[in-house]
């Protein structure tokens, strides 16, 4: 596994970073971007957190933020045991590597954001208070569903 993340390469000074570690199951795949693509597949995310998405589309125009677009979380980039999910707007860059360590058995979400303006910062406000939250019901579910 590396010691970086492509998220940090990518935005080496985040003004927001997380990671979360889940172990790996037995048998299930190890290629980097099937855990990147089913992780942030709408199918596949728990329902509320689909369900906040899909609020946050409705209202991010009230901060002129035009709504994601719905590649908004495709793999961009996959370098060794990683995937990178990249994404520029006008209020922040997100980026998101989905890393699988085969040896250690533990699959690695890094999110990086850099925040523009007001905007970014007004919207992550809100975003960062329940971010840990949403990405590890998120990876939990993927666990659950690749672990089959």
């Amino acid at each position: 596994m590396t010691h970086w993340s492509l998220a940090l390469r990518d935005v080496p000074a985040p003004d927001y970073a997380d990671a979360v570690i889940a172990p790996l199951p037995p048998g299930a795949p190890t290629d980097p971007a099937v855990w990147a693509r089913e992780m942030f597949s709408l199918a596949a995310m728990p329902r509320w957190v689909a369900a906040a998405l899909l609020l946050r589309q409705a209202l991010v125009p009230l901060l002129r933020i035009p709504p994601a677009p719905r590649d908004a979380f495709a793999v961009t980039e996959v370098v060794g045991d990683e995937a990178l999910l990249a994404l520029n707007d006008v209020h922040l860059d997100f980026r998101c590597g989905v890393a699988v360590d085969v040896p250690a058995r533990l699959v690695r979400v890094t999110t990086t954001v850099r925040l523009h303006g007001w905007r970014g910062r007004l919207y992550f406000g809100v975003v960062r208070l329940v971010h840990p939250v949403v990405v590890t019901a998120m990876l939990r579910r993927t666990v659950r569903r690749l672990a089959r």
